[in-house]
């Protein structure tokens, strides 16, 4: 299952280098952190989808809250057949399919986002609706560092614990750059999941590219019964390309053809 899981990052991160350059936009170093939990929610048995009914009222909700890195759920959602594979060479292009930042009119995704703190109070929201109405679907938010900046996300942190929303899973991609510098020295979070576990939320801490860690770790939710769920992925910005990796630069930089091929390289071994 692992070489699955490691064969669909790889293609995810392709796909996101294709559309970089084809789009000439940023970012490229947030999409490539997200790839290995994104191929164990999609590739594995985690998230209940239909590519066929994506808008089955049973199914799990994902939300990309940093939707600046949106092409990397494209490049997931293309690899499971939601829309056709030359969408990709429109990507944040004049009329494309694609949109620069995640967009809801895309099939498959739930909810357009970019402005950073606004993923989990929406998925707040979608958890109490469900929990309210006896629905069993789930609410997952995938967010970064920066999100946890923002006063809107501890808000909703706070409301998710005293309502015991349990069908609430967070993960954070824990890469541990900002836009501008490294998160430390901008915000630190300091001892991340223990804060987060004082407002009532199971929190544990993975490695964010270890492929079991993640399988057993998203596959056994709720944490605890009761609690929403709180998982610090800790992984590296740019992963996969090495001369993107833990880069301030990855962040906006512009992937040029040359970019492209040698990260194709790479990633082909």
């Amino acid at each position: 299952m692992y070489e699955e899981y490691k064969d669909l990052a790889k293609r995810i991160r392709k796909n996101c280098l294709y559309m970089c350059y084809v789009g000439q936009g940023g970012h490229i170093g947030s999409m490539l952190s997200m790839a290995d939990i994104m191929a164990v929610l999609y590739g594995g048995k985690v998230l209940k989808f239909d590519p066929k009914n994506p808008k089955d009222p049973d199914r799990d909700r994902f939300i990309l809250s940093k939707g600046h890195a949106g092409a990397a759920v494209y490049a997931t959602l293309v690899e499971f057949g939601y829309f056709p594979r030359d969408w990709m060479g429109t990507y944040y292009c004049d009329d494309g399919k694609l949109m620069g930042h995640i967009s809801h009119y895309v099939p498959g995704v739930e909810y357009s986002t970019g402005s950073l703190g606004h993923g989990l109070n929406v998925c707040t929201g979608m958890a109490l609706a469900a929990k309210e109405q006896g629905k069993k679907h789930r609410v997952f938010c995938l967010m970064s560092d920066g999100d946890c900046n923002e006063g809107s996300t501890w808000e909703a942190i706070m409301f998710a614990g005293q309502h015991h929303l349990e069908n609430l899973v967070a993960i954070v991609d824990y890469n541990r750059i900002q836009a501008l510098g490294f998160s430390k020295d901008i915000c630190d979070l300091g001892d991340f999941a223990n804060r987060v576990a004082m407002f009532g939320w199971a929190t544990r801490a993975v490695d964010g590219h270890d492929f079991m860690d993640l399988e057993n770790t998203l596959t056994a939710l709720p944490l605890e019964p009761g609690k929403p769920s709180f998982i610090v992925c800790n992984t590296i910005k740019g992963k996969g390309v090495s001369f993107l990796e833990n880069t301030v630069k990855s962040h906006y930089w512009h992937v040029t053809k040359e970019d492209m091929e040698a990260g194709y390289r790479e990633l082909e071994g």
